[in-house]
């Protein structure tokens, strides 16, 4: 059993992590097996996010003060939160793809920018595209013109060196 120190340790050591967290997600893991269990806190750090199992009473004293603090009131039965500092999308991603092949993952609740989301709402954020990949449709879209214009200023020089071309051909063929 822990010592009241070891309590205030880990309670003031959670409450930092979160203190600088917009994007958190609560979770029921009842049932989910040791090696369940394993796998889901695998995905999660190869996607750099974070994950613990927390205590409800420690829970509800770390979010207090935090922009997590809407998520006191679901710290009840066995509770995980997961959290990241900038990437809500693939946070609700890992989460969601984890949770519809282990059905003892249950999402309860959600902040995100410091704003409480529904668990409808989770699974929506779990449905857009990833920052990665919108970046890159960005870049696609903005670079796009630039290809247009780039072949078309080539296209002319070309055209004249067929049309020289085909000039030159026929006055061969004429002489």
């Amino acid at each position: 059993m822990k010592t009241r120190a070891q309590k205030k340790t880990d309670l003031t050591f959670l409450k930092e992590q979160l203190t600088s967290m917009d994007h958190a997600l609560l979770v029921s893991f009842d049932g989910l097996s040791v090696e369940k269990d394993g796998q889901l806190r695998r995905a999660l750090r190869e996607a750099q996010l974070s994950y613990k199992v927390v205590k409800n009473t420690l829970g509800r004293l770390a979010v207090e003060g935090t922009p997590l603090e809407s998520l006191k009131e679901h710290f009840v039965g066995m509770t995980a939160i997961a959290y990241s500092r900038n990437d809500p999308v693939g946070l609700a991603k890992v989460l969601s793809k984890f949770a519809k092949e282990n059905k003892q993952l249950i999402f309860k609740a959600g902040v995100v920018e410091g704003r409480p989301i529904s668990v409808k709402e989770i699974d929506s954020l779990a449905t857009l595209p990833s920052k990665e990949e919108l970046v890159s449709k960005l870049m696609f879209v903005l670079n796009a013109p630039a290809q247009r214009i780039a072949t078309v200023i080539n296209a002319v020089p070309r055209n004249l060196a067929v049309v020289v071309n085909e000039i030159s051909k026929q006055k061969g063929a004429a002489a």
